[in-house]
C-alpha cells in the first residue's frame, strides 16, 4: 500500500483518531515513521498529563508494521512482547520516531532463513516538546519465515 494512503487511513482509525495519537510521517519507502500524540481533554489522565495505555499505543503497531512490509508475506511477522518506562509526565505534544535500517531488514531475513523463530527487541523514545524523554519503550516482534508449499 503507498504510504500516504496508509498514513491517511490509520489517522482515521478510531483508536488513533480517538486517542489523539497521529502518524505525522512515513516516508515512502516505509523506512521513517514519526507519530504524535497530542494532548486532548479525552486523553488525559486524572492529573491533567498523558494516559499510560495512550503512550504506549502510540509506539503499538508501527514496528512490526514496517518490517512486514519489508520481510513480505513469506514471513511471519508479530508483536511478542511490550515494556514501558514512564520517565516524566507527559503534557502537550509528544512524539516518537522509528528508523528501519538495512542491517536490521538483512539480519532479521539472514536468522529466519532456516525457518527458525528469530525474536528481535526495538526501542523508542517518547520526547516532549523540548526534547526531554517522556517514556521509553522496547517492543518485542517474533519473525519466522513461513514455510514453503
Amino acid at each position: 500500500m503507498r504510504a500516504g494512503l496508509f498514513r491517511h487511513g490509520i489517522n482515521l482509525w478510531p483508536p488513533f483518531l480517538f486517542a489523539g495519537i497521529h502518524l505525522a510521517e512515513l516516508s515512502d519507502d516505509y523506512r521513517h515513521a514519526r507519530v504524535e500524540l497530542r494532548m486532548r481533554p479525552w486523553n488525559r489522565n486524572y492529573v491533567g498529563t498523558h494516559f499510560g495505555g495512550s503512550l504506549f499505543a502510540m509506539t503499538d503497531p508501527f514496528w512490526m508494521l514496517m518490517v512486514l512490509h519489508h520481510l513480505g508475506r513469506d514471513h511471519y511477522v508479530w508483536d511478542k512482547a511490550g515494556e514501558i518506562e514512564f520517565v516524566k509526565p507527559g503534557r502537550g505534544v509528544v512524539q516518537t520516531a522509528f528508523a528501519l535500517d538495512d542491517g536490521v531488514l538483512d539480519g532479521l531475513r539472514a536468522e529466519a532463513a532456516d525457518g527458525g523463530k528469530v525474536l528481535r527487541w526495538f526501542d523508542n523514545a517518547v520526547v516532549d516538546a523540548q526534547g526531554e524523554v517522556v517514556a521509553r519503550v522496547r517492543k518485542q516482534l517474533y519473525v519466522r519465515r513461513k514455510p514453503e508449499r
